[in-house]
């Protein structure tokens, strides 16, 4: 059950907007290679148009005038903070279990961060055991990261591109059968050292942390970690062994997912506080500082 804000959204039965989206052509692997030569720059690539119809839980594009949505904005604030005194490129979005929302906060997240200008921005769907990127900006099922990893071309045709926000998506694709045996390859760590080279931010959404072991070699990729709880679901013993599970210094903050609301009367004044000692409500998500949380569990 989501915030009461996404429901309201559901419940408007309103017909969802269409964004276009850009699938690469048959030249998109060669203006890829271009771009890893320095040759052209990332918004160069050629594209095929298609409509995408977002789910309305991805705020940041549908609701863009919610607090939900401002809430998306702030924590792109302070990512873009953390990332002024420290390598942060690679940022790893997991929770402890499923159904904790590190899919929406992933989408929404790397959706904030494409608005910044001059700023390219890479989605990477690293579940590919249960993909959901796909239906969530309401694409068709396009070839992805599995398909990819499975085949013997080197160049990347397998990345797409959303005009509004400008953000590129590189979706799972279809669940392959050795999805752990995939992710630790070679042509994987190949193509990171691409992707780095090529983006300013690329937000991973992982499997859960403590169900798989997938997520720990994702974890080894990223510069940054942020961990998702679900507020009235996430356990507190699960919470602690997510903590001890990451390594502390890529574990950036704990996200809280569905917080219990809070007097939204001059909330900007509160929601600057957020990820600064505060225990002060939100609507929706709250950065808290591993510190606060580590005390608590």
């Amino acid at each position: 059950m989501v915030s009461r804000i996404f429901e309201a959204l559901q419940r408007s039965e309103v017909e969802r907007p269409g964004f276009p989206f850009s699938e690469p052509s048959s030249s998109a692997a060669e203006l890829l290679q271009a771009v890893e030569n320095g040759k052209c720059d990332v918004e160069e690539f050629n594209s095929v148009s298609v409509i995408a119809s977002p789910d309305s839980r991805l705020v940041t594009l549908t609701a863009e005038e919610t607090l939900a949505a401002e809430k998306f904005r702030y924590l792109g604030v302070r990512l873009r903070q953390l990332q002024q005194g420290r390598k942060l490129k690679k940022v790893l979005i997991t929770s402890t279990i499923a159904e904790e929302g590190k899919s929406f906060v992933s989408a929404n997240l790397a959706t904030t961060l494409a608005r910044r200008r001059q700023q390219t921005v890479l989605l990477l769907e690293g579940d590919l055991r249960r993909p959901v990127l796909a239906q969530q900006f309401g694409l068709p099922t396009l070839p992805g990261l599995s398909e990819w990893l499975q085949g013997d071309e080197t160049r990347i045709e397998n990345i797409y591109n959303l005009d509004r926000p400008p953000l590129w998506i590189l979706p799972a694709g279809k669940p392959p059968e050795n999805p752990l045996e995939l992710i630790q390859s070679g042509k994987l760590s190949n193509l990171f050292e691409r992707l780095t080279s090529w983006f300013d931010w690329i937000v991973i959404d992982s499997p859960p942390l403590l169900t798989l072991a997938d997520t720990t070699v994702w974890a080894r990729r990223a510069d940054g970690v942020l961990l998702i709880v679900r507020e009235g679901k996430t356990e507190k013993r699960l919470l602690k062994r997510g903590l001890e599970a990451l390594q502390h210094p890529s574990l950036l903050g704990v996200v809280f997912n569905h917080c219990s609301d809070a007097d939204q009367s001059n909330y900007y004044q509160r929601y600057a506080q957020v990820g600064q000692n505060s225990n002060a409500g939100v609507k929706v998500i709250k950065l808290q500082p591993i510190e606060d949380v580590a005390k608590h569990t």
